[in-house]
């Protein structure tokens, strides 16, 4: 056993370390396996893929070894949720507790930090807003930024992130001033980057650690080369976020604001030096005539497969007009702006951005690589062309591990050079090698470790799949789903997330709720979209909170509890922590397969099937999956939590693939039958154990 690893089972052994850091943690073999793996593999700089059911602990079993190697430690999360927890309260009481000296800093991307040049500009009018309700946003801003010493805008829990008055008062890669700004000592990206190169451990999220893999603009590659340990949280997400990042796009929001910036530089720094107006014009032009080939197919579709030079259902001589003629009035943008360049610094970057929108419309005008998956979105305002890999095996091996996993054996003095890799979620796969994870993200041949979740999932749990019912679909199916959520929350005082697989249903599945719950309700509906999610999950857990502790009579309609039913999609599925009886019954509309239309969806199963591969078995079901696994992980957060999950969908226990999809789930008992639904409701709601 090597001296980490002794260090480590110290630390996790009763009476250690963790006790000062945690009065309330107790020793888990789970946790405690997982500990000493993540040791052995900092010792011997490798690649461990560690799925870690809910309740294991993983934060602590990765932590705990990586700040006792004596490394410097990189953590990147998946949202900035975890990543704020692990910087504000677990890495402090670990490091008090370890007793160990280390600085810390946590890092986001710029859009997550006050820009103080776009305030000023704001302030003296040059970008201010019309909308009274973003200028009030705006002030909101001015007051904090008197006072905050980081920046970070999740300081101001008031302002939500997709507020208008966001892009306002934070910069981009494009607008910002660089070195030329006059705030650049007191920049606050710039203060955030200086202390993660002088920290011991450092936070950051995935989408940094991708949004500039050659590190210019990140600041994470600076981190890289000196860091010991690297721990991915939240890993189930890597490939999608990669995906996104190491694919190009193109938008038409981007050339028309490009456009305008052009203008507003040109006025400022070579006005009347060329017909800049008529230039920009025709470039807005161009890029309004392309969007109206798109628009012109009628299908009324979103988004268009784009597998040869031309999108789907478009005319390819049309488009390729559109697309030659957008190319020409940026190069005749360009031409002026080339010559005229080093007359300011903002005419160099207006040139070079410039220069980089059209090597990529040059690139779409191109046929794509065979790895590479392209399509079109459309929509009445705007057009978008994306290029994507349909994984991110190749990435990762060649520009962040630096190694392939499956080659010989590395030599000593290389391997000294190479950091130590953690891969940990709690869903990460169904087989033993935990290949939905390992083979799209190129780490085949990683060291694997199962640890399952230590709660009693037999005797807190249930599963219930409504027999017979509507088919997923079907006209008849929301409403179907609205009416058992309602009779189940009326019963439950609420408590209840219906997690949904569309927005279309949604919204059918909110709105039924709302007409059939009538005004006067002691149950409060929300659904996402309605307001930020933090704030719908306060009122969520306050309402739940209120109806635990209401007194009730035991499975009677018509409760003097107030409670919530929460309907919600996408980022609700995973990353909800609500534990305790806040929540106790989980509604899935439908089994969660991907959309058959989603050009990555499609790309994905041609490829596996030009290769002989069944793509609903090697693909389509594992996603299902997966995805099914992360929302039921919602339902029980803690050893004393019990609930129930409802899976609106037939097919789980009528189709045959329905047994590896029940497989993937914790071990829940099964309700057999209506009846025996109600009577576990009930229970829930008089105190009592399932």
């Amino acid at each position: 056993m090597s001296a980490l690893t002794r260090a480590v089972t110290a630390a996790f052994a009763p009476a250690g370390a963790l006790y000062q850091a945690e009065p309330a943690y107790r020793p888990r073999a789970g946790q405690i396996a997982m500990a000493e793996a993540v040791a052995e593999t900092i010792e011997a700089r490798g690649v461990l893929v560690a799925e870690a059911g809910t309740g294991v602990g993983k934060t602590y079993a990765y932590l705990v070894p990586a700040l006792l190697s004596g490394q410097r430690v990189l953590v990147s999360t998946a949202t900035r949720a975890l990543q704020d927890q692990l910087f504000a309260r677990d890495l402090p009481r670990l490091v008090h507790g370890l007793g160990l000296p280390l600085r810390m800093a946590r890092l986001k991307g710029r859009s997550a930090y006050l820009c103080l040049e776009r305030l000023d500009q704001v302030r003296q009018g040059r970008t201010a807003p019309q909308d009274p309700q973003v200028l009030r946003s705006v002030a909101t801003v001015e007051r904090w930024a008197r006072t905050t010493l980081t920046g970070d805008l999740a300081e101001l829990p008031a302002l939500d992130e997709r507020s208008p008055a966001v892009p306002l008062v934070t910069s981009t890669k494009d607008n910002c001033l660089g070195s030329d700004c006059p705030r650049w000592q007191d920049c606050h990206v710039n203060q955030a980057r200086r202390q993660a190169l002088e920290a011991d451990v450092v936070v950051i999220n995935h989408h940094l650690l991708f949004a500039d893999l050659d590190v210019r603009e990140s600041g994470v590659a600076q981190l890289l080369p000196s860091t010991g340990v690297v721990v991915i949280d939240e890993a189930h997400q890597l490939n999608d976020t990669g995906v996104q990042f190491a694919g190009e796009a193109l938008s038409s929001q981007q050339l028309i604001a490009y456009a305008r910036d052009v203008l507003r530089a040109t006025q400022a720094h070579a006005r009347g030096m060329a017909d800049w107006l008529v230039l920009c014009a025709t470039v807005e032009q161009a890029v309004r005539e392309l969007r109206l080939q798109a628009e012109g197919t009628g299908a009324g579709a979103s988004r268009l497969a784009w597998q040869g030079v031309t999108p789907l259902g478009l005319d390819a001589q049309r488009w390729r007009f559109a697309l030659v003629r957008l190319g020409q009035s940026l190069r005749a943008l360009l031409t002026p702006l080339a010559a005229m360049e080093d007359m300011a610094a903002e005419l160099q970057r207006v040139y070079a951005r410039g220069a980089l929108l059209l090597s990529r419309l040059a690139g779409f005008a191109a046929s794509a690589d065979e790895d590479c998956v392209r399509w079109l979105e459309v929509g009445p305002r705007h057009l978008r062309m994306l290029a994507s890999p349909l994984n991110i095996a190749r990435v990762m091996r060649e520009r962040l591990l630096g190694r392939s996993l499956e080659a010989d054996e590395v030599p000593d003095g290389a391997k000294a050079e190479q950091a130590a890799w953690i891969f940990t979620s709690a869903t990460l796969g169904s087989d033993a090698q935990l290949s939905w994870f390992t083979e799209p993200c190129g780490l085949r041949g990683a060291r694997v470790l199962r640890v399952d979740s230590p709660f009693d999932y037999a005797h807190h749990a249930a599963l219930y799949v409504p027999q017979p019912f509507a088919v997923p679909g079907s006209a008849a199916h929301s409403p179907q789903v609205a009416q058992l959520v309602r009779e189940a929350a009326e019963r439950i005082g609420g408590r209840t997330l219906v997690l949904t697989t569309t927005l279309k249903a949604l919204n059918a599945i909110g709105e039924q709720l709302r007409q059939s719950l009538g005004l006067f309700s002691d149950l409060e509906v929300l659904v996402q979209g309605e307001g930020p999610k933090l704030a719908l999950m306060e009122r969520f857990m306050a309402a739940g909170a209120a109806a635990a502790f209401a007194s009730v009579p035991s499975g009677v309609n018509g409760s003097t509890r107030r409670g919530c039913i929460l309907v919600a999609s996408a980022t609700f599925w995973e990353g909800v922590d609500l534990p305790g009886d806040v929540l106790q019954l989980v509604v899935i509309d439908k089994l969660p397969f991907p959309p058959p239309d989603d050009p990555l969806v499609e790309a994905r199963t041609r490829r596996l099937e030009s290769v002989g591969r069944q793509a609903f078995h090697d693909y389509m079901l594992p996603e299902a999956a997966m995805a099914l696994k992360q929302g039921a992980g919602r339902l029980i957060r803690s050893e004393t939590d019990r609930g129930v999950l409802v899976v609106c969908d037939p097919r789980l226990q009528t189709m045959g693939y329905g047994a590896e999809l029940m497989a993937a789930l914790p071990p829940m008992r099964l309700l057999g039958s209506e009846d025996e639904f109600k009577n576990a409701l009930d229970a829930l709601a008089g105190g009592h154990s399932l």
